[in-house]
């Protein structure tokens, strides 16, 4: 909320009438966001340092998952994607591809992401009509979060070329990328019959951090490398060959973990649902335990080249701000005005 104020406020100051789109992303995030703790912490109190939650049975449980997917929905994705209107045109040095389509993408984005939350109770004591719902409007998901990857990603257009030099763009496309595989994941898995074979496995976790070590991270990430060297007054990082060392080493990281967690995912839900003719289950729990273990090895591998990445990136920005040819007092690189 004190967050809301001086937001706001600043946007109440501005001098020029027009809004960027990403402000509109930035400001969702944060009034959905403090909506979505209030709500979800509504508490009758019992004494002074006791209190039980508003909600009772089914409709605790509904509001819980309104608040933690509408918590990944609009501040996982809104704010982040903020920053992706901020920064790839900035890096690219193109304008925007459609602002049009920006606008299409935010209010179909905040519009439909609040049903979604009922696909996190498929096949619980929620009423069928409410899981449906929440399948549906999940469905529906895909086309403002695929309108908005493409508006990033065609950002591009006419600086293509821009990629082989530039691994901070390499960080802000691919970010787009695994944003547009998440959100087409999503949705896949809310369908009732995919939804039996997924729930409880590893998939959830690979389409998880999917979305937040290859979406999320990775556009924070080259965010980060634009502003460092300007609030340092530094003209840019200490080592490009740095970054783009990372790129790579975050890049396969992210694929080996994702990959890892849907086999062993797939492999679980089909050994958990295994039956013999006599209807008693085909695998034991730990049999099934068992096969996911050279899958848990690769998510291993992926995320120590993921934690490898950051200590590099650690390194460069220590460096950059350490750097004896600049000092702490210059004035800070301005970023480019929009085109």
């Amino acid at each position: 909320m004190c967050y809301a104020i001086v937001f706001l406020g600043t946007i109440v100051k501005r001098k020029v009438k027009h809004i960027f789109v990403a402000n509109w992303f930035f400001a969702a995030f944060i009034i959905t966001v403090a909506v979505l703790h209030i709500v979800n912490s509504a508490e009758i109190p019992v004494t002074l340092f006791k209190s039980y939650s508003a909600y009772a049975g089914v409709v605790d449980a509904m509001v819980q998952w309104w608040y933690g997917h509408n918590a990944v929905g609009f501040f996982l994705t809104a704010g982040f994607l903020g920053i992706m209107y901020y920064f790839v045109p900035k890096q690219a040095g193109r304008p925007v591809y459609s602002y049009r389509l920006s606008v299409v993408h935010f209010w179909a984005l905040i519009s439909v992401y609040m049903w979604a939350g009922p696909h996190h109770l498929i096949y619980t004591s929620l009423p069928d009509w409410a899981q449906s719902l929440g399948m549906v409007f999940s469905l529906i998901l895909i086309a403002p979060s695929w309108g908005g990857m493409i508006n990033g990603i065609m950002t591009l257009s006419g600086a293509w070329h821009k990629l082989r030099t530039d691994p901070i763009l390499k960080f802000l496309i691919v970010s787009l990328s695994f944003y547009g595989m998440s959100t087409f994941e999503g949705p896949m898995m809310s369908i009732k019959t995919v939804n039996a074979l997924s729930h409880y496995t590893d998939w959830t976790i690979g389409h998880v951090h999917s979305g937040a070590l290859g979406w999320v991270a990775m556009v924070s990430i080259g965010a980060l490398y634009i502003l460092i060297p300007r609030l340092y007054g530094r003209i840019e990082m200490h080592s490009t060959k740095l970054i783009d060392i990372h790129f790579w080493v975050m890049t396969i990281g992210v694929v080996l973990y994702v990959a890892a967690m849907w086999i062993s995912g797939v492999t679980q839900g089909l050994m958990w649902r295994a039956t013999n003719a006599d209807g008693t289950l085909t695998y034991t729990f730990v049999e099934a335990l068992k096969a996911t273990y050279p899958f848990y090895a690769v998510r291993l591998t992926g995320g120590v080249m993921v934690l490898s990445g950051m200590f590099l990136m650690a390194y460069n920005v220590w460096k950059t701000v350490t750097a004896p040819n600049a000092s702490t007092a210059a004035q800070p690189v301005p970023l480019p005005a929009h085109g």
